[in-house]
């Protein structure tokens, strides 16, 4: 991997994790465009550290709080005493679907998930559920942001399964989850970033391990290039969204993700893109 390929693939991963149009996505349709190559399931996870790094600082108050607790809920016996003790599980609980299907699904998010025609599939049917879960919150009515409870969370855990599938987005998911939930939208991207950070760590953890030799055909300069670039971006991308959110809907990035899926049709029948 050249320098140039690095900051680019970087930039690509910190702009995208936290907008909710598929990083993963991205990262395998941009390197394929510009005619490098498919990365890698294993490289996409390691470049995905950089990210998270951004968003640990970002909600470093946030982070140190909900450990707190955590603890605090684990050593007296009652986990749900208090608001933050009850986050802080809650988001444990949401962890646990994707660390098991992430594991059993290893095959297939190396393999058949990352086709092309899966990507663009999942681009458009997500911007359908995004869409159908705006009208749905709108026509319902949102909730208090005091009215969050486990199966809220739980199935927010869920969603973000989705995003096991390249171009599905683990924010768009889980926002969308949680738009059917009636949860506000910069609630929803609020959860959605801490509950993204066990998850993602173990996946970009378990990726350097296991895939060493590849990542070190790769280059390991490059690697960390991609890293640092990801975190800055990612960073932006995460100040960003909070903000846009408070006033508007996803209903912008719901009509990117059409126009991609539409041009990533169209290169692919053509056979611009293999």
């Amino acid at each position: 991997m050249k320098i140039t390929e690095a900051i680019i693939l970087g930039l690509v991963q910190g702009l995208t994790e936290f907008i909710p149009i598929s990083s993963t996505g991205h990262l395998k349709l941009v390197p394929e465009l510009l005619g490098w190559g498919d990365p890698g399931a294993a490289a996409s996870a390691v470049i995905q550290f950089g990210t998270v790094l951004a968003v640990i600082i970002y909600f470093t108050r946030d982070i140190v709080r909900l450990t707190v607790g955590f603890f605090r809920g684990l050593f007296t016996g009652r986990p749900f005493a208090d608001d933050d003790s009850r986050e802080a599980w809650y988001v444990a609980f949401a962890t646990i679907p994707i660390v098991v299907l992430g594991v059993l699904l290893k095959d297939f998010i190396h393999g058949v998930f990352r086709s092309t025609w899966v990507i663009t599939f999942q681009l458009v049917f997500i911007a359908v559920l995004m869409q159908v879960a705006e009208r749905y919150a709108r026509t319902r009515g949102f909730r208090n942001r005091e009215d969050f409870n486990a199966k809220d969370a739980w199935l927010m855990g869920a969603g973000q399964c989705i995003a096991l599938i390249p171009g599905s987005s683990r924010s768009g998911s889980t926002i969308m989850t949680a738009l059917f939930r009636r949860i506000t939208h910069d609630q929803a991207a609020r959860f959605s970033f801490v509950m993204s950070i066990p998850a993602v760590t173990a996946a970009g953890v378990f990726e350097l391990i296991s895939e060493r030799k590849h990542l070190a055909t790769l280059g390991m300069t490059p690697i960390a290039v991609a890293i640092a670039v990801a975190f800055v971006s990612g960073w932006a991308s995460i100040w960003f969204l909070l903000r846009y959110l408070r006033t508007h809907t996803t209903h912008v990035f719901i009509w990117y993700r059409y126009i991609l899926g539409a041009i990533m049709a169209i290169l692919l029948i053509t056979g611009f893109v293999k």
